[in-house]
């Protein structure tokens, strides 16, 4: 086998604010020597039968567009968790249902631009876009469109060194490719991901296009959540998922120090083989976990269904208030009452009687500005969402 060094980039000498800095550059994808891919088989197959049952059920559900609205939110609040943001998925349901949130304004929003991201970027694909260098330009302006980010250059690439951990590049964790590095860089990038590769697996190929986007870091804020995203829509634009239901957020939340011990592997050592076992158990670990959730809504929302319809003559308005909830979790009386275009009176006696059946529970504890939220529902939503708080 060639030597291992032929997977390792090489650092270039660069001044930045007065000091000298190593500056790293990786070498093109798919790397050499080739991977080793009898080392994957088992991981692989358990992956891929995974993701396979994961589309199996969402195929069959009646409620699949409704899941697929919130598990694009729950991914947005974990990527964004992951960089540190103190939101949570309540939080995210109240801002975007007009009322106000407990979080800082500028955590929320920065959740709310990521599912507007996701949203766009997966409607170019299914428009027939090609996953491209513009395309990810696009994203990345409506990323950092609103809140902390408008001001880190939104759709550009950047034109200054960054760094990722430490306060300066002088005593960082790793200094990404100089800023005149980076446009070859991406092109090598992209047409890795447009090149046809029989003997890579796109489960596979979507690993390794994470790490290099992750190392070649091209914009001044967002290359995480980015680099996430893209797991997304390569596994979207190569037909493995149908719809954008997993959400690997959660693993790498769980495990983040571990996550970032190997994305340095990748780059110190070479060790993409590390990585690629990661990330597929990733996906083997979090499709199971989105199946078994999906399962678990659909049996409650049929449960409760039944609960609702036994209540006779008030049935009719409040099996309609339930099925709101069932699309937006958290709401104030007047927001249903204008979502379904029914009377302020009418909504708070359908409420009530849903409170009685302990689907819907007041979570404000006032008597002004209340809010309703459906509980067990959210409870399966916002397991692994709890916020971090702030770490490297």
């Amino acid at each position: 086998m060639p030597p291992l060094k032929s997977r390792l980039g090489h650092h270039v000498i660069t001044a930045v604010g007065g000091e000298q800095i190593k500056a790293f550059i990786p070498p093109p994808l798919p790397p050499v020597p080739a991977i080793r891919m009898e080392r994957f088989f088992g991981a692989l197959d358990k992956a891929n039968h995974a993701l396979g049952r994961l589309d199996g059920v969402t195929s069959v559900l009646p409620a699949t567009p409704l899941l697929l609205y919130m598990y694009v939110r729950k991914e947005a609040l974990l990527s964004s968790q992951i960089e540190g943001t103190q939101s949570s998925l309540s939080d995210l349901l109240l801002f975007e249902s007009e009322e106000t949130p407990g979080a800082p304004l500028d955590d929320v929003l920065e959740v709310s631009n990521y599912v507007a991201a996701m949203t766009h970027g997966l409607d170019r694909l299914r428009e027939g876009f090609p996953l491209s260098l513009r395309l990810i330009r696009e994203i990345h302006s409506i990323l950092l469109t609103k809140g902390r980010g408008a001001a880190k250059q939104p759709g550009e690439w950047r034109r200054t060194q960054n760094w990722i951990g430490g306060t300066r590049p002088g005593n960082a964790v790793f200094v990404p490719p100089p800023p005149n590095e980076v446009m070859q860089l991406l092109s090598d990038l992209e047409k890795f991901i447009h090149a046809e590769t029989p003997a890579i697996p796109p489960l596979i190929k979507a690993g390794l296009v994470h790490v290099q986007f992750e190392t070649i870091h091209p914009f001044l804020d967002g290359n995480g959540r980015l680099g996430r995203l893209l797991i997304t829509f390569l596994l979207c634009a190569s037909g493995i998922l149908k719809e954008p239901i997993l959400y690997l957020s959660l693993f790498f939340k769980t495990h983040r120090s571990l996550y970032y011990d190997l994305l340095q592997r990748v780059r110190q050592e070479g060790d993409w083989e590390a990585w690629l076992l990661f990330f597929l158990d990733g996906v083997a670990e979090t499709s199971t976990q989105a199946a078994n959730a999906a399962r678990e809504i659909l049996a409650l929302f049929e449960a409760d269904q039944h609960k609702v319809e036994a209540l006779g003559r008030p049935a009719a308005s409040a099996l309609c208030v339930h099925q709101l909830f069932q699309k937006r979790p958290i709401l104030s009386v007047p927001s249903a009452a204008r979502h379904l275009g029914l009377s302020i009176p009418t909504i708070r006696k359908s409420i009530a009687h849903l409170e009685g059946l302990a689907i819907l529970r007041e979570t404000t504890g006032r008597q002004r500005g209340r809010t309703f939220a459906y509980d067990a529902y959210l409870t399966i939503l916002s397991r692994g969402t709890e916020p971090l708080g702030i770490f490297g």
